[in-house]
């Protein structure tokens, strides 16, 4: 038969401590009462009463700091992950305002180019047996389908439109060459100047053949005879009481800075005596950069002539006219080669 235990009563327990290892170690309970002296070992788990040291506290703290450290990370990432989304969304989104919006600049300039097309080939006629060289009718009509253009897409602003001369009074232009705009915006000055252009031009219909009404003069590049047949058709021109344009880097800028300046337009200068007016166009690079032409983003441009330079030496009215456009630039926070 077992022998049967009974519970010791609370008052009469008397507990002895019992030094513990670790937290499997246990603590006995003696008891007596009654009949006699009966023990009851009680094996109680002392675990969960006992305080961690400190070993197993500064592991537990680093444990839960490594744990925060890569919940602040996960979420920094995933800020910087949805701001980049956000960037990327927009500029996708400006990409194709700027190319909706030249979409409809180069439909409002053809259109407006045949209305006033038709009205140059109605007055040639007359131009050609009265103002055979300056053709001021015909740059007149170009200086409304300019404006046209350009006034709904971008604001223009001109300083210094005091220096220019007369269409009476023969001269050599010069400026900074940007963009495709750079046409547009000089046209609106309404000065009866001939530009020089890629004689590939000529052939695009319409705007090729007012070209030829204007009377602009064609250069096939890295030809050396026509680049010499086109610097005396200018001197001729200007002796006739006509004025030229040119644009002396030669080809519009790809980083836009200003390049080094070509001579042939101050030589021009220097055999007919003619003033150089230096001209800087400011913003057109950014509306339409070079090799972009199928864009047009927003913004505005700002047009600055120049007082007239006179003088007998080529290279002297090169590096002057220069100098006026590149500080003018650099105030404006472009750069310069």
């Amino acid at each position: 038969m077992g022998t049967l235990l009974r519970p010791v009563p609370a008052a009469a327990a008397s507990v002895s401590p019992v030094p513990v290892a670790s937290s499997s170690a246990h603590v006995a309970v003696v008891g007596g009462g009654g009949c006699g002296a009966r023990s009851l070992r009680q094996r109680v788990s002392v675990g969960a009463f006992r305080a961690p040291s400190p070993q197993v506290l500064a592991m537990r703290w680093r444990q839960r700091r490594r744990v925060t450290i890569v919940r602040s990370d996960v979420v920094a990432g995933g800020a910087a992950a949805a701001a980049a989304g956000d960037s990327t969304q927009a500029l996708s989104e400006l990409h194709v305002a700027s190319r909706v919006r030249g979409a409809c600049f180069y439909l409002v300039t053809a259109v407006t180019a045949i209305f006033l097309f038709v009205a140059m080939v109605a007055v040639h006629p007359l131009v050609l047996l009265f103002d055979r060289y300056r053709r001021r009718a015909q740059h007149y009509i170009a200086k409304i389908w300019a404006t046209l253009t350009i006034s709904l897409f971008f604001k223009l602003e001109v300083e210094g439109i005091e220096n220019l001369p007369p269409n009476s009074s023969p001269a050599v232009y010069v400026a900074n060459h940007q963009s495709f705009l750079d046409i547009y915006t000089l046209l609106t000055l309404g000065r009866c100047f001939k530009f020089i252009s890629k004689t590939s031009i000529f052939m695009f219909p319409i705007i090729g053949w007012a070209m030829y009404l204007l009377g602009v003069i064609p250069l096939r590049r890295m030809d050396s005879r026509s680049q010499l047949d086109c610097l005396k058709r200018c001197v001729d021109l200007v002796g006739k009481g006509a004025s030229v344009f040119f644009f002396p880097e030669g080809t519009r800028s790809r980083d836009g800075k200003l390049g080094a300046f070509k001579r042939g337009a101050f030589s021009v200068a220097t055999k007919t005596g003619a003033p150089v007016i230096p001209i800087t166009l400011i913003g057109t690079g950014k509306l339409m950069p070079s090799g972009m032409e199928g864009i047009l983003n927003s913004g505005s441009v700002k047009v600055i002539i120049h007082r007239p330079i006179k003088g007998n030496d080529a290279e002297t009215l090169c590096s002057e006219a220069r100098n006026v456009i590149a500080d003018t630039l650099l105030l404006h926070g472009y750069g310069v080669h």
